[in-house]
C-alpha cells in the first residue's frame, strides 16, 4: 500500500458554521417554548428542530483535525484507507474518519518518546516501553534516534562481545508504516537487533589472521574495534533492507558501546597486556642491539681501546643487561684484569 495525500477542507469555516448553528438551535428552542406558552401548535416545529440539532450537532466537530509540523494523520473511513494528512494546519475531514496508528502507545526510550515518569510508563520488552496515556494517533515524521539495549553476541572467533548501537531513522511512508506491519516501532527495534547480530558475527573483536570479513575469499584486517565505520555502514544497510516495507528510512547507524563480555574481559585484558609487553620488549631489544653495535663501532673507529672477542662478548653482555633491564644498573668498578 502506498501513501496518498488527502485534500481536506479548512477547519475554521466549519467550526464557525457549527457554532453558529448551535446558536440558531438555542434560538429555536427559545422560540418554540414561547410559541407553546401561547398555545400555538406551530411552536412544536422549531422546538423539535432545536432539540435535534443539539443532539446531533456535535458530529461536525468530530471531523476537525489539528496538525503540527512533522506530524501526519493516517485516516480510514469504514475500514478503507482514504489518505494521509501531512501539512500542518487546521482541517475538516469526514466526521466518521478514524485516525490509525498501531504504534501510538509504543515508546522505545528514544528522543521523541521520552515521557514524564508521572504518566505511567511500563516496560514491556527489552528496549521498548509502553505509555498508558496515549497522546493521540498522529504519526511522527521527525528524525528520531533509537538506542536499543546492549546485546551479547559472539564474534567470528566465538568470543562473546557486548555491543550497542544508535540508529537515526524517520517515517517516510505513513501508509506502509501503519498498514504493512503490526507495529512499526517494535518492528524497527527487532530488525535492528537482528541486523546487529548478523553483522557482528562476521568480524573479530580485534584484528585476527586468516579472517575474511568482506566476503571476497581473501583475509583482511577488518575488526569491530578497528573498522567501526565500516561495521556501522554495513549495519545501516542491513537494517534498511529489512524496513523498506515498513516505510522507514535509516539515516545513520553508530556503535555506541563495544566491549568483551564480563566473563572473558579479564582474560582478554591479560592477553592484551601480555601482547603489549612482548611488543615493548621487542622494541627495547632492537634498540639495545643497535646501541651496542654503534658503541663497538665507535670504540673501534676512534681506537679508544682494542678488544678481543672475549672482551667484546663481556661488553655486549654488560651493555644488554644495562639497556634491557627493568631497574637502574648498579655500577661496579673492576680495578683488576679479566685474566
Amino acid at each position: 500500500m502506498k501513501e496518498q495525500q488527502l485534500k481536506a477542507r479548512p477547519g475554521m469555516p466549519v467550526l464557525l458554521a457549527s457554532m453558529a448553528l448551535y446558536l440558531v438551535a438555542i434560538a429555536f428552542l427559545v422560540l418554540g417554548g414561547i410559541l407553546l406558552e401561547r398555545e400555538r401548535g406551530i411552536g412544536a416545529l422549531p422546538l423539535v428542530i432545536g432539540i435535534l440539532w443539539l443532539i446531533v450537532g456535535f458530529i461536525p466537530f468530530l471531523g476537525l483535525k489539528i496538525l503540527k509540523p512533522n506530524e501526519a494523520l493516517v485516516l480510514t473511513l469504514f475500514g478503507h484507507y482514504t489518505g494521509t494528512l501531512k501539512e500542518p494546519g487546521f482541517y475538516f475531514v469526514h466526521p466518521f474518519s478514524v485516525a490509525v496508528n498501531p504504534a501510538a502507545k509504543t515508546k522505545l526510550g528514544q528522543s521523541s518518546d521520552v515521557q514524564d515518569s508521572k504518566q505511567g510508563i511500563t516496560i514491556t520488552n527489552e528496549g521498548a516501553k509502553v505509555d498508558v496515556e496515549a497522546l493521540g494517533k498522529r504519526v511522527s515524521l521527525k528524525v528520531m534516534t533509537l538506542n536499543n539495549a546492549k546485546q551479547k553476541v559472539n564474534d567470528c572467533l566465538g568470543n562473546p562481545v557486548e555491543i550497542g548501537i544508535a540508529v537515526i531513522w524517520r517515517v517516510v511512508d505513513t501508509a506502509k508504516a501503519v498498514f504493512n506491519v503490526d507495529n512499526y516501532k517494535e518492528y524497527l527495534s527487532l530488525q535492528c537487533d537482528s541486523a546487529l547480530r548478523n553483522i557482528v558475527r562476521i568480524y573479530p573483536y580485534d584484528v585476527a589472521p586468516n579472517v575474511d570479513t568482506t566476503g571476497d575469499g581473501e583475509p583482511d584486517e577488518g575488526s569491530l574495534r578497528g573498522s567501526s565505520e565500516v561495521v556501522a555502514r554495513r549495519i545501516k544497510e542491513e537494517i534498511q533492507g529489512k524496513v523498506n516495507e515498513a516505510g522507514i528510512e535509516i539515516l545513520e547507524a553508530r556503535i555506541t558501546y563495544l566491549a568483551y563480555a564480563p566473563e572473558i574481559a579479564a582474560v582478554m585484558l591479560q592477553r592484551q597486556q601480555a601482547s603489549a609487553i612482548v611488543d615493548a620488549r621487542k622494541m627495547i631489544v632492537d634498540g639495545a642491539v643497535g646501541m651496542v653495535e654503534m658503541a663497538l663501532e665507535k670504540l673501534s673507529e676512534n681506537q679508544v681501546v682494542t678488544l678481543d672477542e672475549e672482551r667484546k662478548a663481556a661488553m655486549v653482555s654488560n651493555l644488554l643487561v644495562v639497556l634491557c633491564g627493568n631497574k637502574d644498573a648498579q655500577p661496579v668498578v673492576n680495578s683488576g684484569s679479566l685474566y
